[in-house]
């Protein structure tokens, strides 16, 4: 069983086709499908997603940070009744971005640490974004690590050193299509990381992997990067699914 740990099926891109999409990546092996949240307007299409794959889908609930705005408490407020309301898997997608926008980065900063002590307080992981903001993220999370921070540190592209430094804070790393392009370095050293700290994610329809680059992404391309970890790995792919999924259930408790 295959699992992907990050991915928004909801988007707009898989509007014309979103159940056959999901369909083709349940028959490509890919069972488990992990939905973050970006903001309160997606809301109602993560809920029918649920409904509509309900021994698929599993939901996430929080603020993404490109979308923590002028209205981040509102929002906030959102994320806080959807969570008094019913039960989700995770934390996410929080963080913080500075590819986009570096004026906001005091109230991603708030919004970040807002959601990590949510997640606290109802025993649950958190899923880390984070573009351009690695030294902020780390600034954040040493503030807050404890027995009670873990998670994972989605769409990883970091070096070495900053794998082990997000692992020292409980973190998982999420692996996906940028594994398999030829600039995209984690490549060179993933190996030295024992797969005990890997899960596999798409971000679909976002980072298709080789030989999809550049196109949509969706789910049934997780195969793509899954063979290239078993040859990063040296084992074998059924191997990578079992320790990955494997992984994904200890985060997710499910």
């Amino acid at each position: 069983m295959i699992t992907d740990t990050h991915t928004h099926l909801y988007s707009e891109a898989f509007d014309e086709d979103r159940h056959e999409m999901i369909n083709r990546a349940i028959d490509s092996g890919v069972k488990r499908f992990f939905i973050p949240a970006i903001d309160s307007t997606y809301t109602k299409a993560m809920l029918q997603l649920e409904n509509d794959f309900p021994e698929h889908v599993f939901l996430m609930m929080g603020l993404h940070p490109t979308h923590v705005k002028e209205n981040y408490l509102e929002e906030l407020k959102h994320v806080e009744m959807m969570f008094s309301k019913r039960e989700f898997y995770a934390v996410g997608e929080i963080g913080i971005d500075l590819y986009w926008d570096t004026t906001t980065l005091d109230i991603q900063k708030a919004a970040f640490r807002h959601q990590i002590q949510l997640a606290k307080a109802y025993k649950l992981p958190i899923v880390i974004h984070c573009r351009e903001a690695f030294n902020e993220i780390f600034e954040v999370l040493e503030t807050e690590k404890d027995d009670d921070l873990f998670g994972i540190f989605h769409c990883f592209t970091g070096t070495l050193e900053q794998a082990h430094q997000a692992i020292s804070y409980n973190m998982k790393l999420g692996i996906g299509g940028v594994v398999t392009f030829k600039n995209g370095k984690i490549n060179q050293f993933l190996n030295q990381i024992d797969l005990e700290h890997i899960v596999l994610e798409t971000d679909a329809p976002y980072l298709s992997p080789v030989p999809y680059r550049g196109k949509r992404n969706e789910s049934a391309y997780i195969i793509n990067v899954l063979e290239k970890l078993s040859e990063i790995y040296d084992v074998s792919k059924e191997e990578i699914a079992k320790i990955t999924t494997q992984n994904s259930k200890d985060i997710f408790k499910i």
